[in-house]
Parts: structure tokens; C-alpha cells; sequence
């Protein structure tokens, strides 16, 4: 939430890199009145799981994902079958949208050429205004919010912190996909930060699946930037909306590439904003899909430091040695 937070500040009360331009559209968009925020909370249940999924009524599939989620595990063995069948839907679902995200570039470029043949070369300078805002937040995230935790709930080094994960932030950047780093960051979080294995193996699975602060920022700044480019206007309650929906999408977002831009369209959807603005952003989302990936593991490595510490289970030894690789 944190996370939102300064996304929001940044685009909504500082830069607006949305505000300089207006993409013509082909049809007319006419903003209904954003919902409250306490309706938000009390629809999130569904009546109807079946008619949410037709709907695609993203809060309502999450919440009744958790309840069924706790329901299977209190059940114990007899929820195997149950499990394997999810877990198999899950793999071709991700298959099927890896095979979107294949074919995605050619309709992206598509998308940009016939914007850049009606707006010019002035489309750009907002995008970059959009992209730097974006970078700005992450920036802020790993390099104020995790030190700051790190000195404070840890008492560690930050920087040495930084250069023991190092490694990890690499293979991040260049797979955008926090499961596939998932054990890179475990082994540099256990041999190079001294966190014990036992530790590293509940706290980094578990943040690769609900602990997404990259994604969260994407999607405030994305969310601020698509309503400014439409020219509608975000209210407090609006941005606290904002705020609950993204950071419930951020935990229901999974480790691959590209999926933040999947879950995006159920925050735009709980503020009324159009959800053809994510074609505005895809074009320019691969490289801070790398980046994002890199504040998201990042995010994981501090907690498991920081609990690692308060349970006596942080080896200083291994935090400060020299020369990690020859251990």
C-alpha cells in the first residue's frame, strides 16, 4: 500500500504525465460515477462466484479464491484432486496467456504507428513523462522504503545488503518474471544475506505470489495516467480505491512476465476508466516489466532479512563476508 502511495503522489500530485496529451479515439467514452469505496468492500464477495468468472469481476474471484483456498486446506488430504486440477488449469491458463504476450507485439506496434500517424512525434514526450514517473516510484521504493527497513527494523547495512543481492536483482532484470528468479533469490538470500533456510524457503515463495510493490506502483501510475491522457478526473475516494484494488491485484498478480498489465484492467474497471487505455502503456511496458520485477524480488529478500533477524534466524557471518562465491 506504501508503494501505491508514492506511485500515486507522483503522478496524481507532482508530475501528471498524462495531462499534455489527448488520444483521439474511435468511440466516445462517457465516465459514470466512480463507486464508493465502501461498496467496493462490500461487493467484493460474490453471490454468483460462476456469473463473477463470466464477468470477470477480478475482486470477486479473489475473494472467493481465498475463502475456497481455506476451505481446501482445512479439508486436508481430501482436497487433493481438487489441487491438481487447479493447479493443472492454472499452468494452461499461464501457457494461454504467454501465448497472448507472443503475439502481443505485432498488435502493439500496430496500435503505436496508427497513434503516431495521427498525433505525431509529440505522443512521445507524455509517454517518456509516464515512463519516468514510473521509474521515479520504483527508485523510491528500493532505494528509500527497503533501506529504511532495513536500518530500522533490521539494523543492517543497506548497501552491503544491495551488494550480496546483487546477483539475484541481475537474473530478475533479465527474465521479468519473479517465479523464475524465485531460486536464484533464494540462494543468494540464504548464502549471501544469511538468512536460514527454513526462513527463506516460507517468506520468498510466499512473497513471489502476494508481495508485488513493482506491480503495485505499475498499476497507480498506469491508473492515474490512462484517466489524465481521457481527460476524468480521480477524487480522494477515487485514489483510494485505487489503493485497495492495486494492492489486491498486486497479490493476486502472478510471477511471469507481463501479467501486471492482465491484472490492471480490474483497478481501471473499479474506477469506471476505460480499459482500452492499457494499449496506451503496453508498448512501453517490457522494459519496466524488468524493472518492476527487480523492486518486486528485491521487496521479498528485505522481508526475509528483516523477520530472519526479529527470529533469531539471520546468520551475520554470512551477511558480512567478503567473498560470498567461496562459500
Amino acid at each position: 500500500m506504501l508503494a501505491i502511495v508514492i506511485a500515486l503522489v507522483l503522478a496524481a500530485g507532482i508530475v501528471h504525465p498524462g495531462e499534455s496529451i489527448r488520444i483521439a479515439t474511435d468511440t466516445q467514452y462517457t465516465p459514470k460515477e466512480a463507486p464508493f469505496i465502501m461498496d467496493v468492500i462490500v461487493n467484493m464477495m460474490p453471490r454468483n462466484p460462476l456469473k463473477a468468472m463470466a464477468e470477470a469481476e477480478m475482486l470477486q474471484l479473489i475473494a472467493f479464491a481465498l475463502l475456497l483456498g481455506v476451505a481446501l486446506a482445512q479439508i486436508g488430504p481430501k482436497a487433493a484432486p481438487v489441487l491438481k486440477f487447479v493447479d493443472a488449469l492454472n499452468d494452461a491458463v499461464m501457457r494461454v496467456i504467454e501465448i497472448i504476450l507472443y503475439l502481443a507485439p505485432p498488435g502493439v506496434f500496430a496500435l503505436i504507428a496508427k497513434v503516431m500517424i495521427e498525433q505525431g512525434f509529440d505522443v512521445v514526450m507524455p509517454l517518456l513523462a509516464y515512463v519516468l514517473t514510473l521509474v521515479g516510484a520504483l527508485c523510491i521504493q528500493a532505494g528509500v522504503v527497503y533501506p529504511a527497513m532495513l536500518v530500522l527494523l533490521g539494523r543492517v547495512s543497506p548497501l552491503r545488503f544491495y551488494k550480496n543481492h546483487f546477483p539475484a536483482m541481475t537474473v530478475a532484470f533479465s527474465t521479468s518474471s519473479s517465479n523464475a528468479t524465485l531460486p536464484v533469490n533464494m540462494e543468494v538470500t540464504e548464502k549471501r544475506n544469511g538468512v536460514s533456510k527454513s526462513m527463506a524457503s516460507f517468506v520468498l515463495p510466499l512473497g513471489a505470489t502476494i508481495n508485488m510493490d513493482g506491480t503495485a506502483i505499475m498499476q497507480g501510475v498506469a491508473t492515474v495516467f490512462i484517466s489524465q491522457v481521457y481527460g476524468i478526473h480521480l477524487t480522494l475516494g477515487d485514489l483510494a480505491t485505487v489503493v485497495l484494488t492495486a494492492t489486491l491485484a498486486s497479490i493476486g498478480t502472478a510471477g511471469m512476465p507481463g501479467v501486471g498489465l492482465v491484472t490492471l484492467s480490474m483497478v481501471l474497471v473499479s474506477v469506471n476508466l476505460p480499459v482500452e487505455g492499457i494499449a496506451l502503456v503496453i508498448g512501453v511496458d517490457r522494459i519496466l516489466d524488468m524493472l518492476r520485477t527487480v523492486v518486486n524480488i528485491t521487496g521479498d529478500a528485505v522481508t526475509a532479512v528483516v523477520v530472519a533477524k526479529s527470529e533469531n534466524e539471520w546468520d551475520r557471518a554470512i551477511f558480512e563476508q567478503q567473498n560470498p562465491e567461496e562459500r
